[in-house]
């Protein structure tokens, strides 16, 4: 079955509903990995990705930012001198009402009777300024790391921008 566009879910229009225990099953989240790389070293930099807007962000958008950010860095940095750490939680669940289509439809579907909706993946709600990921490197990994964060905030879907959290008189220099 084809899933719907994700800018169907973008939006928050009501009320969290995290009451998984009366769902029905709520599918896996594909994001299960939160941190990457060297977790023991105290890197000198932090580079963060940022939100501009209010919205939700559905597991796997999260999943292919983190994986278009680790491939640039694990690539050409190597394992040992970066460290990726992302930094919300899919917990909002996303339902839908499936609605029957095509010949006969109408005496299988109830319409819009007791529309609940099944449970079809996880999103993250984030508020305007809210970090969604870092990257923690030295400075000469400076600008990878933010080539890193573009191309992961491309597969978002809100606008972003690039924050530095820690070193910053080390990046002027």
């Amino acid at each position: 079955m084809a899933r719907k566009p994700g800018r169907m879910y973008k939006k928050i229009t009501q009320r969290s509903y995290t009451r998984r225990e009366y769902m029905g099953g709520v599918p896996g989240s594909k994001l299960v990995t939160y941190d990457m790389g060297n977790l023991t070293e105290d890197f000198p930099i932090q580079l963060t990705l940022v939100t501009k807007e209010e919205c939700q962000i559905r597991h796997n958008a999260l999943e292919s930012a983190r994986i278009a950010a680790n491939r640039i860095l694990l690539d050409t940095l190597g394992q040992p001198n970066y460290h990726l750490k992302i930094r919300v939680y899919p917990h909002e669940v996303l339902r839908e009402n499936k609605q029957a289509t095509g010949a006969g439809a109408d005496r299988v579907s109830q319409g819009m009777r007791l529309a609940f909706g099944k449970a079809i993946g996880t999103a993250a709600r984030v508020r305007r300024g809210q970090e969604i990921m870092s990257v923690f490197v030295t400075p000469a990994n400076f600008k990878l790391a933010k080539k890193s964060l573009i191309s992961a905030g491309y597969k978002l879907p809100t606008p972003i921008s690039l924050v530095v959290e820690k070193g910053q008189e080390l990046v002027l220099t």
